[in-house]
């Protein structure tokens, strides 16, 4: 039988940092695409998702991160110019500072409310956080 072909899988993470829904860390991305991104990555064979965002927040920010939902499956074919990639997406809190490492070569703190420009969806992703701080939905469907 022959291996189908599949997006690939990511996961991001919305860090909360220090309880505070309104401060939230970004990562300048070392490599392309470049720009403000959400912590996140590949998720490697053999992984659970929860835990390959875990792990690539703590790659990424140094970071030890509590889950607290799943936000949203992001799945667009055009949310990565370099392919095809589908993430999930987990809101989580942190405590204390971030560090740039790994992908990333900078740490931003920002507001959801009044971030910039964005790589990727996320953007999108953090509308669908701001709807769920006030009405505890999770993103919704798009087809």
């Amino acid at each position: 039988m022959p291996v189908p072909e599949t997006p690939l899988l990511t996961v991001d993470c919305l860090i909360r940092l220090d309880g505070d829904p309104y401060r939230v860390v970004l990562i300048e991305r070392r490599n392309p695409p470049h720009g403000l991104a959400l912590p996140g990555g590949f998720v490697d064979r053999g992984e659970r998702v929860e835990n390959a965002a875990r792990r690539e927040a703590r790659e990424e920010t140094g970071l030890q991160v509590e889950l607290l939902c799943l936000l949203g499956v992001y799945s667009d074919p055009a949310r990565d110019p370099r392919g095809h990639t589908v993430s999930c997406v987990y809101v989580a809190d942190a405590r204390g500072k971030p560090v740039a490492a790994d992908d990333a070569v900078a740490i931003a703190i920002a507001d959801p409310r009044s971030h910039g420009e964005l790589a990727f969806d996320h953007a999108t992703i953090l509308g669908d956080y701001l709807r769920w701080l006030t009405s505890g939905d999770v993103a919704p469907l798009r087809y």
